[in-house]
């Protein structure tokens, strides 16, 4: 079984359903996690410049890309390797997200940025997972 084909059962698929910036200063940027049934995950407290980036990539994938994306895109390209999904998981009070590579051979980058992966996730179109008990029924 490849990497992108392994269930996990305390993951459930979410999408970015709402992305924007907290402050008038456009420092802290916020978003919003939604599960196909409705549950939904707010997450704050990130740089501002992460959450444009997000929006923009939202809007259109063509824009343009930070030089650390287009870096690790080089190195993905160069290494046969494509991401193929994000995992969005909490250790205490903080985000952390594993990125999982498909290639020529598997690769999991483990405990980055939730919300540079969330970005990456975006920018290439792939699927977001988040621990489910993260997940909360929205009235």
């Amino acid at each position: 079984m490849k990497i992108d084909q392994v269930p996990d059962t305390d993951y459930e698929s979410a999408r970015i359903s709402q992305v924007g910036i907290v402050d008038r200063h456009g420092l802290e940027g916020m978003l919003v996690l939604r599960s196909d049934d409705g549950k939904e995950f707010q997450m704050r407290a990130f740089s501002g410049e992460v959450a444009q980036h997000i929006a923009g990539f939202t809007r259109s994938p063509e824009g343009t890309v930070p030089t650390i994306y287009n870096m690790l895109e080089e190195i993905c390209e160069n290494g046969e390797m494509v991401l193929v999904k994000v995992k969005v998981y909490d250790i205490g009070e903080m985000l952390r997200a594993n990125l999982y590579f498909t290639g020529r051979r598997d690769m999991i980058l483990r405990n980055y940025r939730a919300s540079d992966a969330l970005a990456l996730a975006t920018l290439y179109n792939v699927p977001i997972l988040i621990r489910k008990r993260l997940l909360k029924l929205i009235d």
